[in-house]
């Protein structure tokens, strides 16, 4: 394990961030020490409902949008966002894992070409720099997919999702509200600069409308605000 990687996996600390306790190694392996996440992959409860509705989705958003601003202001890249790679807590809570792709970037500006193809961005397969905005383009797939069961630019070959991603085309079907197309449109967007920041995904009506959750950082303020002085 690098050290750039022991810097950010330890330091983040968020509640929708599966915790890193420790790691020891011997002469093969790492292990790692694990929050547990007794509910198990979202991908796997995508498939077995096929897609969530509206509340469910965008109190994953919440939680994600929440999570991905904490690593963010860290200066972590996650760059591989998607159902598999998101746990369950005890209480349904979404938990962020895997940043086996994730970068500690204080530049910002990345090369790599890594992620899962289904939500690679266009800068990324355009060979582009990239910095944490392809996790803002990420988040717009993961919204669709949960609201319709499959990624936005799916196709029968590798070529076609390119084309797709690279274009920026992708179709809803009738059943997505207009609030729901609104935030994830205003993901997808080929320009990066463009993208929906996280701080306006919290606020978005569609948002702040279906989901059950608070941000984190507003629960603080809430409890800050509601103290009685001394």
């Amino acid at each position: 394990m690098s050290s750039g990687r022991k810097i950010y996996t330890f330091s983040c600390r968020h509640p929708n961030i599966l915790r890193l306790y420790g790691y020891f190694h011997d002469a093969t392996r790492v292990y790692l020490i694990l929050e547990y996440a007794p509910r198990g992959e979202v991908y796997k409860e995508l498939q077995k409902l096929t897609k969530f509705d509206e509340q469910r989705t965008a109190t994953y958003m919440t939680e994600l949008a929440d999570a991905l601003s904490y690593c963010h202001s860290k200066r972590v890249i996650h760059r591989d966002i998607k159902p598999e790679n998101l746990l369950l807590g005890s209480n349904g809570e979404l938990k962020i894992a895997d940043f086996g792709w994730s970068v500690h970037a204080p530049s910002s500006r990345r090369t790599t070409l890594c992620g899962t193809l289904d939500y690679l961005p266009p800068e990324m397969i355009e060979g582009r720099t990239h910095d944490e905005k392809v996790d803002l383009w990420s988040l717009g797939v993961l919204c669709y997919e949960f609201l319709v069961g499959k990624p936005p630019f799916e196709a029968e070959t590798y070529q076609e999702t390119y084309r797709s991603i690279s274009k920026v085309e992708f179709r809803f079907p009738p059943f997505v509200t207009e609030g729901a197309k609104d935030l994830i449109v205003k993901l997808l967007k080929h320009n990066p600069y463009h993208r929906l920041p996280l701080k306006d995904v919290l606020a978005h009506p569609w948002i702040t409308t279906n989901s059950t959750k608070q941000p984190s950082s507003r629960k603080s303020e809430a409890a800050t605000s509601n103290r009685t002085p001394s």
